[in-house]
């Protein structure tokens, strides 16, 4: 799809752009560039002239900034091997970049020595508007790495740095940082895990014409969205603070919409297989009780489960073999991902044939098999993929019409039901939002109609969730029982003569543990103490974390519950949060059971 026009559904689409941490969600930045309703995007709310529309500066601003470009790549090929490049990519490029953006002619150098908060210094390049740290380094230089010998990177790498600032200082919220070919936003991260910041892919913007790409730039990072609105509440008041909150109130419609997407997903399904015509020994099981709808119902679940661990993992590039062959996975991508699935559910109705069923039966199997698939690049993952007793029968058979439609529903929302569909960011799809789905689906019992052949969800007073005790703990009391209950074990960890191991040494155990969200959320509270540790008092790298929160996951984190498929979403959300690529479910057998803690005891 090209990026340079919008998708079918609603939204630009982006390859030069890249979110982490949160910090503004990739669904926000597309809504903003599409012009919805998102508050802030007229041309006085960005100090234009009268008349001119932010789309048309930013129009005029790629004009110029198309031939500054050209003229700065020709320079930097003039440069020897070795020889500096900071001046000439700030006086050149990032200085030109940033008036384009409405920062002026000069944007000031930063006090001598940098910035100082708390006896530390910072050594940031500039210093926007008396509020905004703005690090601009040379064409090449690693922003995630120290560079030895290099102003603004050689005692810390420079993303840790300006995060740093960031987190220590409540007189600067956000800032920019940049080395000629990647632009980045970072905003205060102290209430997450680990870095907050959008990237911008200058080099791939800029070179391949992505102009989509470059006006979400613009209206992202032009100066007056930095700019206080309100003088009394200061930065707090500007408009990516704003944004942020309407984010949040627009990401709770969202969610809600995927529960519902899950809803239909399961009907679609549940429906397709109870009225193909090959099925009809389905269809007699149910109407003879052989089967209860209970139990067809948790096969349907099973099945949508399986299907959201495979979004998650390909959008994360965790689901096939690191070791695989090359061809394998091209093989894969081609024929087999659920990537292409969804892709080809937001193309077409789909037909009466089952070829798309038989493929995603063929992975889902290798899943769940010990010796996976290596002719596509899979091992066996085990845990939600192992074959179950309320498992659907693997004989039955579903059109690509039905699969298409449930595919559909789980990838595309409509979180505004007067506004646009929005794809599902499954890359950065979390605990809390699994944890929702399953929550919400508890609200439903099943009923199978045989007349019409049709199965459906229907709300029920008194339903499983209710009479199970099934409830789901919100973020903000997750964050309230962890300030008080677990922040002071770790800070008297961290006053141990050995830290990391004293850290490592906690165990949480979260007795109704449901899909892990606050086992996840504790987690990574205590990666995030074992990473900046490690990383000697700079704030650490997304991979330090990452891998910080693989070890916790491996020695510190318990949960129990009484549902079955409730323990093994737990084990899907913490192997996405913590395990390697192509790691067995499996290993977290040990760390979450089935059982009833309040009686102590197992199924057995």
């Amino acid at each position: 799809m090209s990026n340079n026009h919008s998708s079918a559904l609603g939204a630009p689409s982006f390859s030069a752009v890249r979110t982490v941490g949160g910090v503004l969600p990739a669904d926000l930045v597309a809504s903003v560039v599409a012009g919805g309703d998102v508050p802030g995007l007229s041309g006085a709310d960005y100090n234009l002239e009268l008349g001119l529309s932010p789309r048309e500066a930013a129009n005029r601003a790629w004009t110029v900034l198309k031939g500054a470009w050209a003229s700065y790549r020709d320079a930097l090929a003039g440069l020897h091997a070795g020889q500096p490049t900071t001046a000439l990519t700030r006086d050149r490029w990032l200085l030109v970049l940033l008036r384009e953006l409405g920062f002026g002619s000069r944007v000031p150098t930063s006090p001598a020595g940098g910035l100082h908060v708390d006896g530390r210094s910072f050594p940031v390049s500039h210093l926007a508007g008396g509020t905004v740290p703005v690090h601009l380094l040379g064409w090449g230089t690693d922003l995630d790495r120290r560079t030895p010998g290099l102003a603004g990177a050689a005692e810390r790498a420079p993303q840790s740095m300006v995060q740093e600032l960031l987190n220590a200082s409540d007189a600067h919220l956000w800032a920019l940082l940049s080395n000629g070919s990647t632009l980045r936003v970072l905003r205060d991260s102290t209430s997450l895990v680990g870095s907050s910041y959008l990237e911008f892919d200058l080099a791939s913007i800029f070179d391949d014409d992505l102009f989509s790409d470059f006006v979400a730039l613009y209206l992202v990072c032009h100066q007056s969205r930095f700019e206080p609105t309100d003088p009394a509440i200061g930065m707090a008041s500007c408009w990516l603070e704003k944004w942020r909150d309407y984010a949040v109130e627009t990401g709770a419609r969202a969610l809600g919409a995927l529960g519902d997407g899950a809803r239909d997903a399961i009907e679609a399904l549940g429906t397709g297989l109870v009225s193909h015509p090959g099925n009809s020994s389905l269809r007699d099981d149910l109407e003879s009780g052989a089967l209860s709808l209970d139990d067809f119902l948790h096969g349907l679940l099973r099945l949508v489960y399986r299907l959201l661990f495979c979004f998650v993992a390909e959008d994360r590039g965790l689901l096939l073999s690191p070791e695989a062959p090359a061809e394998a996975k091209a093989r894969y991508d081609r024929w087999f991902s659920t990537a292409r699935l969804r892709r080809t559910s937001t193309r077409r109705v789909g037909d009466n044939h089952g070829d798309q069923w038989e493929a995603l039966r063929l992975v889902l199997s290798a899943l769940g098999d010990e010796a996976g698939c290596p002719a596509l690049g899979l091992v066996g993952l085990g845990g939600i993929f192992e074959p179950g007793p309320v498992d659907l029968d693997e004989h039955l058979q579903l059109a690509n019409r039905q699969l298409l439609a449930a595919v559909n529903y789980l990838c595309v929302t409509r979180p505004d039901p007067k506004g646009p569909r929005r794809r599902v960011d499954y890359r950065n799809l979390g605990a809390e939002e699994l944890g929702s789905i399953y929550e919400g689906l508890l609200e439903y019992v099943p009923k199978y109609d045989h007349a019409t052949e049709a199965f459906s969800l229907v709300p029920l007073a008194g339903n499983d969730r209710k009479t199970s005790g099934s409830y789901y703990t919100p973020r903000s009391l997750v964050e309230k029982l962890l300030d008080t209950a677990l922040d002071p074990l770790l800070d008297e960890a961290e006053a141990e003569s050995d830290p990391v191991e004293a850290l490592l040494a906690l165990t949480v155990c979260d007795p109704a543990c449901g899909s892990a969200h606050f086992l996840v959320a504790a987690g990574r509270r205590i990666a995030r103490r074992v990473a900046r540790i490690e990383a000697q008092g700079a704030e650490p790298t997304d991979e330090h974390v990452h891998e910080a929160m693989h070890r916790v996951v491996a020695r510190c984190l318990y949960g129990v519950d009484v549902n079955p498929l409730a323990a093994e979403l737990a084990k899907v959300s913490l192997w996405l949060e913590g395990m390697a690529a192509a790691r067995p479910l499996g290993l977290l057998d040990e760390r979450i059971k089935v059982g009833n803690a309040l009686l102590g005891t197992t199924p057995a």
